[in-house]
């Protein structure tokens, strides 16, 4: 049994099913990746999992050890230890770095904020009291999301395209995150279209038309989404610019 489970899930948004009967199981202290075709579902699963408005409305289950959290709010599920870091970190403005970083650490301690900013390799003498606004580029806002991340120390971290809009330095950061929040334990879900950002995962999965086509082993899956899909009927099928590129 996985720390977080789906079972049967489906979600329907605008009249158009986008998660279909779903059942898949997260373990703990694992890193998995989530990759497949825009329009697979991908995003929708993580807002599902976090109980985002809106995403909550669903037909099944998802139990985090073994425990039905389908009416908890966003916020419960966060004191359960679930987060979820965005494609493009949202924006306080004005909000300092530390107080942002410190929010929903759980030692609220300076010295805590000083630890995580290192780890992601800003100093904190030049941003701790720096805003959190349009002056930060977009690694150091992934960068600082990130401090924030490991300074609540989540039992689940939802991590929507990571190496979307960063530099090389950004995501080696991200990187050397994923082996903390292995170390301690807690249970990662990259939704991911690089293969190399893949690459750092244990498990995959295939994602299409809001099912689970395959998992396994990242070789496995890499390898099957690389050398087999091919175009088909769903209207959230590859185009040949992204089947150009690596995994998606």
């Amino acid at each position: 049994m996985g720390v977080l489970e789906l079972k049967n899930v489906s979600l329907t948004l605008g009249g158009k099913l986008i998660l279909n009967d779903l059942t898949v199981d997260f373990w703990e202290g694992r890193v998995h990746a989530l990759v497949g075709p825009n329009g697979a579902g991908k995003s929708t699963l993580a807002s599902t999992i976090m109980g985002l408005p809106g995403y909550r409305d669903i037909a099944g289950d998802i139990l985090l050890d073994g425990e039905r959290i389908n009416d908890l709010t966003v916020d419960e599920r966060a004191r359960q230890g679930i987060t979820l870091a965005w494609q493009e970190p949202a924006r306080f403005e004005g909000l300092r770095v530390d107080r942002f970083i410190l929010a929903g650490a759980k030692d609220k301690s300076t010295d805590t904020a000083r630890r995580v900013l290192v780890r992601v390799g800003l100093d904190p003498d030049k941003y701790m009291r720096r805003a959190v606004d349009r002056t930060l580029s977009g690694g150091e806002r992934k960068r600082i999301e990130l401090a924030s991340i490991l300074s609540m120390e989540p039992r689940i971290v939802l991590m929507d395209e990571p190496d979307s809009g960063i530099d090389v330095e950004a995501l080696t950061r991200i990187f050397d995150a994923l082996a903390d929040f292995k170390e301690r334990g807690a249970t990662v879900i990259m939704i991911t279209h690089s293969q190399e950002v893949l690459k750092h995962a244990e498990h995959a999965f295939l994602m299409c038309n809001g099912s689970i086509l395959d998992k396994g082993a990242v070789g496995r899956i890499d390898g099957y989404f690389g050398d087999h899909c091919m175009p088909c009927d769903h209207t959230n099928q590859p185009d040949a610019q992204e089947m150009a590129g690596a995994v998606t």
